[in-house]
Order: structure tokens, then sequence, then C-alpha cells
């Protein structure tokens, strides 16, 4: 047996606000200032009902039996209360959860729902629009027993109102506490870098595990959108010296394979001018040409560098040099 509480036939659930400890308190932050849809036409129907039905009764009263006395007056405020009580309206974005002699019978709806008194009655008005709850988990250990504090916005609709009434007591309040506890298993199996960095994959995560959780009760999830996720202060500095520890030590290593790459570059080149010696004074030359060209200065040759200048090889490969130049 399943022990449920009874709602009042009028009762709309609106979905909580689950704190970073849990509870259902409202927030602030979430306020838009936009005002929500209202319910005040429905409201003011039921009492029209209740008018027309009593004036009804009294007008009987007056003309069938002579006068108004106690007796017609109790009766028609019997007939007024059965009357409001057996035409509703159910607004268009809402379902009706018929009941009959405490029995599930119906879903009815949008529009204009007629019940029989006393023997049918509906328990619930399911908002059928797309909630968002906020919820969040805090202070909660990661694989590597690090607290963080992590909050996110689950966005989520009822699909079926039957098993949203018959199956849990408060599916709202369960949309959060299932949002909480998949959000605190979540962080628990990864490292906080894990976190911080796999947001997406978090996102994706906890609408599955949700999903299994709530699909159940006629509860589907739209998505999940982790908001925020908060270090500890005193973890912030180390993880920041760590990370440029990690940058300096990439940088280090690009440098180090550049260097390797440029030294076998000029292995290959000692290779191709150790049987060469005029090619290595033609480079030699071309070396110091681009040196004075693009500096403007004034190169001063020492007597061993000169010889290649100097002999008649050399005059004739600076001839050469010379001739190129000029053809520029």
């Amino acid at each position: 047996m399943h022990r449920r509480k009874h709602y009042d036939t009028d009762i709309v659930q609106e979905p909580p606000i689950a704190g970073a400890r849990g509870s259902a308190v409202s927030d602030p932050r979430f306020e838009t200032g936009k005002r929500k849809a209202s319910r005040n036409g429905a409201v003011v129907f039921a009492i029209v009902v209740f008018l027309a039905a009593f004036g009804i009764v009294l007008a009987i009263a007056e003309y069938g039996l002579g006068g108004v006395s106690l007796a017609a007056l109790i009766v028609a405020v019997v007939v007024g209360w059965l009357a409001a009580n057996s035409v509703h309206i159910v607004l268009e974005w809402e379902k009706a959860v018929v009941l009959r002699f405490g029995k599930f019978n119906r879903v009815a709806g949008p529009g204009i729902v007629f019940t029989w008194p006393i023997i049918e009655f509906y328990t619930l008005r399911i908002d059928q629009r797309v909630s968002a709850t906020y919820f969040g988990a805090e202070e909660t250990l990661t694989s590597d027993l690090v607290p963080i504090n992590v909050d996110a916005v689950l966005f989520w609709m009822v699909f079926s109102p039957k098993k949203a009434t018959v199956e849990v007591e408060d599916y709202s309040a369960a949309v959060a506490w299932v949002a909480q506890t998949a959000m605190r298993k979540a962080i628990g199996r990864a490292t906080v870098a894990e976190v911080a960095m796999r947001r997406d994959q978090l996102d994706e995560e906890l609408k599955v595990a949700i999903e299994e959780k709530l699909s159940p009760w006629g509860i589907d999830i739209i998505d999940v959108e982790v908001r925020d996720i908060v270090v500890p202060k005193e973890l912030q500095e180390a993880m920041s010296l760590e990370a440029i520890a990690e940058r300096e030590k990439n940088s280090r290593m690009v440098l180090a394979e550049a260097e390797k790459d440029i030294s076998d570059m000029l292995a290959d080149a000692s290779e191709a001018y150790k049987d060469n010696p005029e090619a290595m004074k033609l480079r030699t030359m071309h070396l110091a040409y681009e040196s004075v060209k693009k500096s403007g200065g004034t190169l001063v040759i020492p007597s061993a560098f000169s010889e290649g200048f100097t002999s008649d090889t050399g005059e004739k490969t600076a001839e050469a040099i010379e001739r190129a130049v000029r053809g520029e």
C-alpha cells in the first residue's frame, strides 16, 4: 500500500527551487519581474456558477413557495456549491486528473470540464508547460576529495498527467531532489579538474541519470545546464600555479622539439657542405652580406675569415656574388 496525500480540488503544484542544501525555497536571483499567467478567469467563472445556481434556487423559492425561508437559503447554498464543483475551467496548458470514487477515471481538459458532484472530483491540475528548477550541490567532495559548489538549472515538463498524479506524491519536489542527488553522484565520480573542464559531459550525464529516474513518473527532461562551479579559495591559487607550471612545461617541450628539428637540419646541411668547401665559403659570404644588408652596419672580418675573400677561388666566388647582387 502506498501512502498518499489528498489534494484539494483547485491545487496546482508549482515547481520548487532546490537550494544549495536541497531545501525548497524561493530565490530572489530568479525573480524576473514578469507576471505569471493568471487563473483569475477560472475563479471568477466558478463564483458566477455558484451565484447563478444560488439565485435560481432563491427565485424558485420566491415564486413557487411564496417566500424565501431559512431552508430555501440552505438549499440554495448547497445547490450552488454542487454546481460550482460540477463545472470547471481548465486552462490551455493544463490537464485535470479526474477520480471517481477515489479511482482514476480520466484526464480532462483544456476547456470546460464537467464532473458528477460528490462521486467525481479532480485531485490535481497538471501544468504541462516547460518548467525550470534551480538546484545545486554545496561542498560536495570530488573523487580527489576536493569540496566544490555546483549550481545548475533543470528544464523539464510533464508528459503523462496520470503518472505524475498516481505514481508520485509530489512530482515537482521529486524533480528537485532527484536532480540534486544525481549531481552529487556525478561530482563524486570525477576529479575537480574533470568537473571544471567537462561541463558538456556533466550536463549530458546529469540529463541521462535524472531522466532515467523521472521517466516512470511521467516527467520528461528537456535539458540540464550547469551554471557555475565554485572551487574553494584556498585551492584556487594552487590550481592557478599548477596551470602556469603546466603551460610552461608545454612551452619548454615545444621549444625542445623545435631545437631538435633545427639541429637535424643543421646536421643535414653540414653533410652537404662537408665535401664542398666552395659552397661553404659561398654560404659564409652570403650570411655576411645578409647581416650587413639588414643592419646597415659595417662588418669587420678577421684574418682567418678573410681568407675566403683573398684566394683566387674566393675572389671568383666574391665576384659571382657581386654580379648576382647587382643583377637584383
